[in-house]
């Protein structure tokens, strides 16, 4: 069959009347066409190629053609060529030539590239994912927190509206307030924990007026305000007493929820707590106030940074007779039951990355909101290998934050809330 080349009206380059004689070919007496018949097997001549050296910006250069007259070069053989496919990738010298595995199944296929892994990856992370913890102080200057480079005590009329301003600029709109509160003020009761005018309530009152629409959490724990350093009232011989600190405990959530609090959070870990303290908001008429419950909260080697922010060490002993055993896996779920029971909106378990098992065991056992708390040694830790440069401290921040959401936690109490959340809207540290 003879091999045509069409002249019809086209911007297609021009294909030149092939010279029979000197190619050796038969021509045709066909006077409209130019003909020939090749003395090899016939091949179509593609005589557009799109190249990316030819693209303008993101597109081809475009020729004028119309639909049909592209569908008809296409039809008469003449179809663009494309650039060709890529040659396969050398393997080092040495490399065996072995037979492919028999595997019907090479899960490896979905991680190939970049677009393929965000595709499916199974776990997010999101600024809205964070709470911001906050220490602030009666002063005006923001004081640095030795242990934990990055963390200030802030000033709560100044420091603390330019730090949070800061966070809710990279969508962080959530903190946590923990007041560093002045010798003088505590007592063995706790007593300025309820105060109206106090620290915290002052706080809360002066960043609601600035944004109304802020997420704030509080403490609920009389550690900052006891002259003993335990989370409830000491007696005579060293018992912390369980009943009388949950009157204490009602009367300050009370007060936060008076001054704007969203969410009161006690990590006091008294038995009774949650219960008590939602019957004495309810009665105020704050039924829309939640309760964040520390339900898993261990006595755990991790508070130490913590603990310098604030000058709360215990005067004596340690709060292993309120505080979680960390050996202890079910006695979890006993606190999660009880918590849930009484009232909790939201379950806490702290410390965070120690404790995945326990985040996901109450994830897989409860429907209500799961928060972990990364505390203030986990953040040191990472801070201090970055400074040595033992890790890399920005990979390994952001891994953290990822397995606590992939254990299970809904959300997280962590220092690292403003520098992970400009990381994820694409800003420097």
């Amino acid at each position: 069959m003879a091999s045509m080349f069409v002249n019809s009206p086209c911007n297609v380059r021009t294909v030149k009347p092939l010279d029979c004689q000197n190619v050796g070919l038969k021509p045709s007496r066909n006077q409209d066409l130019v003909c020939v018949r090749p003395a090899i097997n016939p091949r179509p001549r593609r005589l557009l190629i799109v190249r990316a050296s030819e693209m303008q910006g993101d597109q081809v250069k475009k020729m004028g053609l119309s639909d049909a007259e592209c569908e008809a070069a296409v039809v008469a053989g003449n179809v663009p060529e494309a650039p060709p496919v890529p040659p396969k990738a050398a393997t080092p010298a040495g490399t065996p030539v072995v037979p492919s595995l028999p595997l019907n199944r090479r899960p490896r296929r979905n991680r190939k590239s970049p677009a393929l892994r965000a595709a499916f990856q199974e776990t997010n992370l999101s600024p809205a994912n964070f709470v911001y913890p906050l220490f602030i102080h009666e002063g005006e200057e923001d004081t640095p927190i030795g242990a934990m480079p990055g963390c200030y005590r802030l000033g709560w009329r100044h420091g603390l509206m330019e730090e949070v301003a800061k966070a809710r600029d990279v969508g962080v709109n959530s903190v946590v307030l923990f007041p560093k509160v002045p010798d003088g003020l505590k007592s063995p009761t706790g007593d300025e924990a309820y105060n109206k005018n106090g620290l915290v309530p002052r706080s809360i009152r002066l960043l609601k007026d600035k944004y109304p629409d802020l997420v704030i959490y509080t403490d609920v724990a009389l550690d900052p305000y006891s002259s003993d350093g335990h989370d409830g009232i000491v007696r005579e011989d060293g018992v912390i007493m369980n009943d009388e600190t949950v009157y204490q405990l009602c009367k300050q959530a009370v007060a936060q929820a008076k001054a704007g609090a969203d969410v009161v959070s006690p990590s006091d870990m008294m038995d009774g707590r949650v219960g008590a303290i939602r019957s004495a908001l309810d009665a105020e008429g704050f039924q829309s106030v939640s309760i964040m419950s520390y339900t898993a909260k261990y006595a755990s080697a991790f508070y130490g940074p913590f603990r310098e922010a604030l000058d709360s060490n215990p005067r004596f002993g340690d709060k292993k007779t309120y505080q979680m055993n960390p050996a202890n896996y079910r006695e979890a779920l006993v606190e999660a039951r009880g918590d849930e029971a009484e009232g909790a909106d939201i379950l806490l378990v702290k410390p965070g990355l120690p404790y995945l098992d326990i985040i996901r065991l109450l994830r897989d056992s409860s429907p209500l909101p799961i928060a972990a708390y990364q505390v203030s040694g986990e953040y040191s830790m990472i801070k201090a290998g970055g400074v040595l440069k033992m890790i890399d401290e920005e990979k390994v921040m952001m891994e953290s934050l990822m397995c606590l959401r992939r254990a299970g936690a809904d959300i997280i109490l962590t220092y690292f809330a403003l520098q992970a959340a400009r990381c994820l809207c694409g800003e420097k540290r």
